[in-house]
């Protein structure tokens, strides 16, 4: 088999990016620049870990992944090949489901058959940024939890265990995120939680006493806020714009105030969908070196990025005891499933540990176990490859209705990550009363305005899309377009 003379990738083994995703990346950039078209012949994963001198176990990762996206196919016998079927991932261009897709991913075909029959008569919810449960590989997941339930039920496991959760499963999310994330965690840095928000939840309690004060952006997560604030924390509130975070208007803060902690949405931030720049990142990192403050980082969101460029959180930036990871998987799987956890310093682990065994002991073990064996076997990261596919389409239909459909009216911002959008709304148009109008014509919208602390006014909406197949986001673009037409005379009396 003829296969390329040359494969040169560079590896850059203190960038903070696992060596699998700086492979991947490579060849991904190869394939984009012409380099290699369809049916070129890599070169074997032996062969290749030999050339750049990584381990085979690394180059096999990538090739997987890279054949799960869609970049490469893999024949028994022959080899690995760039694929006919390549995703423009770099600039949002995805193609349409071709008949050879739709095999392979019948369950999004049979969802929407399904609801062409029903969403009619149905309301269309824009406001969260969810994943689309229905797209579960429901009898994988019940096949784990049968074996997690049965084997711990013959060899007695069934009882209290530790409340940090089950070893297995925070071995298993360590080594995601280690390699993926580029964290330096051990055992002892991580919790489980019963999601994101039991994770903030937590931090809230054991670092914040009453009176404490904590910076969140001006506008951000709401429940975050009221976690804070149920901890007796005085809230200070600090601009952002879009690179993130303004670390001048924080330091300014800082000098004013004694800061206990800062909460952060880096990778998408919450709502306004803004991925915070490194530059940012790092100014973040030395004011909390600088003032001795706690980063408190919500990295819920970051299995969801559109794009070749890697966000890597804050917690891998540096080994700094000031920075407190919160994640979670249910955004992967399902909210329903609750699994969170907590990267932190050891003893803030255990201060986590005993809140955790006041509040329910410990966590769901069945769960717990299962999850883990999905992780170890590779299923959870097959089935994100996959859902990510069918967002990546809903993405970019949704992007080109707004674009071809609402353009008059609102603009978005085209963030490289989550499962939401912000649209700035015409100044003409009153968002309250769209809002409202919006209810009538069955579909919900979330006001910006919910996430400012002071209810500030805000002319912009936000719309989630991952949960909603094609026919329910062609619907529901068409209905927010007669609810703004509503508004259109006063628009053109402006």
């Amino acid at each position: 088999m003829l296969r390329p003379w040359e494969l040169s990738i560079d590896i850059v083994r203190e960038s903070g990016i696992a060596i699998h995703l700086q492979i991947a990346k490579k060849i991904i950039a190869a394939i984009q620049s012409g380099r290699f078209t369809a049916g070129t012949a890599l070169p074997g994963t032996r062969i290749l870990a030999n050339r750049i001198n990584v381990n085979r176990k690394t180059v096999i990762q990538a090739y997987d992944e890279l054949i799960a996206q869609g970049w490469l196919i893999s024949e028994s016998k022959r080899g690995t090949f760039i694929s006919s079927r390549m995703l423009a991932i770099n600039h949002g261009n995805i193609p349409a489901l071709n008949n050879q897709q739709n095999q392979i991913y019948p369950l999004l075909k049979d969802v929407t058959s399904i609801q062409n029959k029903r969403q009619a008569h149905h309301g269309i919810n824009f406001t969260a940024d969810l994943p689309d449960t229905r797209l579960i590989p429901f009898e994988m997941l019940s096949r784990a939890m049968r074996h997690a339930l049965i084997t711990s039920a013959r060899n007695n496991k069934l009882i209290y265990g530790d409340p940090k959760g089950s070893l297995i499963l925070r071995q298993a999310i360590l080594q995601m995120l280690n390699i993926e994330r580029g964290l330096h965690a051990n055992i002892e840095n991580i919790c489980i939680v019963r999601g994101s928000q039991m994770g903030i939840f937590l931090a809230a309690k054991v670092l914040i006493e009453s009176g404490d004060c904590v910076a969140l952006e001006e506008l951000s997560n709401p429940l975050a806020r009221d976690a804070f604030k149920s901890c007796g924390a005085h809230i200070l509130h600090v601009a952002h714009d879009d690179e993130g975070i303004d670390v001048v208007n924080l330091e300014l803060l800082c000098i004013q105030y004694k800061i206990r902690a800062v909460y952060v949405t880096p990778h998408h931030q919450i709502p306004t969908t803004v991925t915070m720049s490194l530059s940012r990142r790092k100014q973040l990192l030395a004011l909390a070196e600088q003032y001795n403050f706690f980063i408190i980082e919500d990295d819920s969101g970051h299995e969801f990025n559109f794009t070749t460029e890697v966000a890597l959180p804050l917690a891998s930036e540096q080994a700094s005891n000031h920075v407190i990871h919160v994640g979670s998987l249910s955004k992967i799987l399902a909210p329903g499933l609750r699994i969170g956890y907590i990267v932190a310093p050891k003893e803030t682990i255990n201060r986590f540990a005993h809140h955790v065994n006041l509040i329910d002991r410990q966590g769901d073990m069945v769960n717990e176990l299962a999850i883990a064996e999905l992780l170890h076997t590779g299923e959870i990261k097959r089935h994100h490859l996959r859902t990510l596919k069918i967002y990546q389409e809903r993405r970019a239909l949704i992007l080109e209705l707004i674009l071809n459909e609402l353009s008059e009216f609102v603009s978005c911002k085209k963030a490289n990550s989550g499962l939401s959008l912000w649209l700035d709304v015409n100044p003409t148009i009153n968002v309250e009363v769209l809002i409202q109008n919006a209810i009538a014509e069955k579909i919900s919208i979330t006001p910006v305005s919910d996430f400012s602390a002071k209810n500030h006014k805000v002319q912009a909406i936000r719309l989630g899309f991952a949960h909603l197949n094609e026919y329910e986001i062609r619907t529901g673009i068409q209905r927010l377009k007669d609810v703004l037409l509503i508004q259109r005379p006063k628009l053109l009396q402006a």
